[in-house]
């Protein structure tokens, strides 16, 4: 099992600290970017921000997930664990729990 560390990242010009482990570092870099990008994008189509945008992006990747999920181009269904690489679920579910954590503590801090 590998150790964790804290990785800094930035979201809509906030700072958060969440704990990553090294090898997926990577991985959850490309995720706070296209998550960013997402709120950039959302934010100004409906001038929404904070809460209400990160909801907003929330939502839409979420939509995008599951249509991807009943795409027929991929043969089978995502949501029944057809991915062609067996660590990907993985590392997407990991990644999952770390944000959801994060996120978690920064609305118990009274950050978001």
């Amino acid at each position: 099992m590998s150790a964790h560390s804290t990785l800094d990242i930035r979201l809509q010009g906030k700072d958060y600290r969440v704990t990553c482990s090294p090898e997926e570092q990577d991985a959850l870099t490309a995720a706070v970017s296209f998550l960013d990008g997402k709120m950039t994008e959302i934010g100004a189509l409906t001038k929404s921000t904070g809460e209400r945008l990160a909801v907003m992006a929330a939502l839409n990747i979420v939509h995008e997930l599951l249509a991807l999920r009943q795409s027929p181009s991929t043969g089978e269904s995502i949501a029944t664990g057809a991915i062609d690489d067996p660590g990907l679920g993985r590392r997407i579910r990991g990644i999952e729990a770390r944000l959801d954590a994060a996120l978690a503590q920064q609305q118990q801090e009274g950050l978001f």
